[in-house]
């Protein structure tokens, strides 16, 4: 032992020794970002530590990487936060306080708001004037899919203009596609105000919930205070500011994952990581994102028709998936929980509703599932008579997507609309029954509890819905195809009840006066809606899942 301390002192002294003779080091840091070594499509930031005897030197190599990175136009410099401080048990306030240090050191000016109140995020966005807006390259959401949906429908409540979607003959507002581009989407206030019943239910005075956001009437002032968050860009008194319309190539919609399912981030990054969301922001990642556009044309049997719509980034369902929403408000003490026990009871209520929906035929794609002539009562157990076609799963640098997001967006030119590429004579196919549930993913909708999501298939920007019907059948065929979303690489879809259909617009008619929708998590009521696929409508810091 004493042979060893006298060797490892001796050691020391030349080390110290040498230390001297060095002349003096000049140091500076650079922050890269590396891939995790435990999980490869997750990023991490780490540090390089370079010296250099020449202070001169040092300058140099620091005002080059510093041009270089300014140089960089897709990285964003302004960027207005929403934050959600009770989202996943107050996971929201603690996930930015983790990530803001990023932002600071990549030199990003941040404006916060922690929201106070439900609506509280879509009051503000659709408050801000163009001159106000423009001063951001982005927008983040610090929460849930349910915070990202109130921030959509905030930017595209008074700023996206086109056409209703399609309807077919048979529909009451048959022809309501002709409708002239530029009319005023009506405030999403306004659409929930006529709804008492569903005002009953979510109390619009507190920000209670973890990544469910009610856009419910609120008399609070929605100002922001923005002054001073870029002085420089401050147009003179006499420019005049462009309007502010979607799809654009310049602004771009964030999100750092902190609700209870975050099937948004998940699905457009392959990765529920706060840090990795953060980076891919910093860095300025850019992909077009789908939109659903939904419109209410009746909120009930008895009620006079007023269209009002709504913006949906990921799913919109009906049945099961409206139900489970709508009775996991009784159970807000419950957490993130409260999904899994009003999912049960709904479950083992097993009720089904009596509706109409007629989808838009894809030519190029047809049908995924066996026709509906075909079921007999739903009772046949797996695989459809028609084969189904080969996965494509959206990956980063999707080759389908990319074909959207370059056939018309250069120097600022719109992608179109699906609504306007419908081909001259559609053909509208009819389905009539008792359904489980309806829904429409526009992504693949991945979860922790669904690692390949509702439909794997799905893509991120190709302007196709994926209309989801489920027949009433028994029980347990019913819980047999619901498991299946749990097990990665299975094909919940294959069922006999289930049809799946590839479209860009559906519509649909119930006769029920309590029709809830569930829009990424929010309640929408409605009997009677229309929907269309928004093809690449909105840009999001992302780049597609990895894996």
């Amino acid at each position: 032992m004493s042979m060893l301390c006298s060797f490892l002192m001796k050691v020391l002294f030349m080390y110290l020794g040498i230390q001297e003779l060095l002349p003096k080091m000049h140091r500076f840091a650079v922050h890269v970002i590396t891939r995790s070594r435990k999980c490869p499509s997750a990023w991490v930031p780490c540090e390089y530590l370079f010296g250099h005897g020449n202070l001169d030197t040092c300058k140099s190599w620091v005002e080059h990487l510093s041009a270089r990175i300014n140089n960089e136009q897709d990285r964003p410099k302004n960027l207005l936060v929403f934050v959600h401080p009770v989202c996943g048990k107050g996971r929201g306030c603690k996930n930015w306080e983790t990530v803001a240090p990023l932002f600071d050191q990549a030199k990003v000016n941040t404006k916060v708001i922690t929201t106070e109140r439900a609506g509280h995020a879509y009051d503000t966005l659709a408050s801000l004037s163009d001159k106000e807006l423009k001063k951001f390259d982005g927008v983040v959401a610090v929460g849930g899919d349910g915070l990202f949906n109130e921030i959509l429908n905030g930017l595209l409540s008074s700023r996206h203009k086109t056409s209703y979607p399609p309807t077919p003959e048979g529909f009451g507002y048959f022809g309501s596609n002709e409708k002239p581009q530029g009319y005023s989407n009506h405030g999403l206030n306004d659409s929930l105000r006529t709804s008492d019943a569903v005002n009953g239910m979510l109390p619009g005075d507190s920000n209670k919930s973890d990544d469910h956001e009610p856009l419910l009437s609120t008399t609070q002032s929605a100002g922001l205070d923005i002054s001073s968050s870029n002085p420089n860009t401050e147009p003179s008194s006499g420019d005049q500011v462009p309007l502010v319309s979607f799809p654009n190539d310049w602004f771009r919609l964030g999100i750092i994952p902190s609700g209870s399912t975050d099937a948004i981030a998940l699905s457009t990054t392959g990765e529920r990581d706060p840090v990795t969301s953060a980076l891919l922001i910093i860095l300025g990642r850019r992909m077009s994102l789908d939109i659903a556009q939904v419109v209410r044309w009746k909120s009930s049997t008895s009620a006079e028709a007023l269209p009002t719509v709504r913006y949906a980034a990921s799913f919109a369902g009906y049945g099961f998936y409206g139900e489970v929403i709508r009775e996991s408000e009784n159970y807000r003490w419950m957490g993130p929980a409260r999904y899994d026990f009003s999912g049960t009871m709904v479950f083992l209520k097993h009720r089904s509703y009596e509706a109409k929906v007629a989808f838009l035929e894809n030519r190029s794609t047809p049908s995924l599932t066996a026709s509906a002539e075909n079921v007999a009562d739903g009772v046949q157990p797996l695989q459809s008579c028609q084969k189904r076609p080969r996965k494509t799963i959206c990956r980063t640098n999707c080759s389908i997507c990319k074909e959207t997001s370059t056939s018309g967006q250069n120097s600022g030119d719109a992608i179109p609309d699906s609504s306007r590429m419908i081909c001259k004579n559609p053909k509208w196919v009819w389905s009539k029954g008792r359904f489980l549930s309806v829904g429409a993913a526009v992504i693949s909708c991945r979860n922790e509890r669904a690692p390949d999501g509702l439909v794997a298939e799905a893509h991120l920007s190709d302007g196709f819905l994926h209309l989801l019907l489920i027949r009433d059948c028994p029980l347990p065929l019913y819980l047999w195809h619901l498991t299946q979303f749990t097990k990665k690489g299975s094909d919940p879809l294959t069922f006999k009840f289930v049809e799946h259909h590839k479209t860009t617009a559906f519509t649909f008619i119930s006769s029920h006066d309590e029709s809830v929708w569930n829009l990424d998590g929010e309640l929408f009521q409605a009997c009677e809606v229309s929907v269309q696929a928004c093809r690449g409508l909105v840009s999001l810091f992302a780049s597609g899942p990895e894996v």
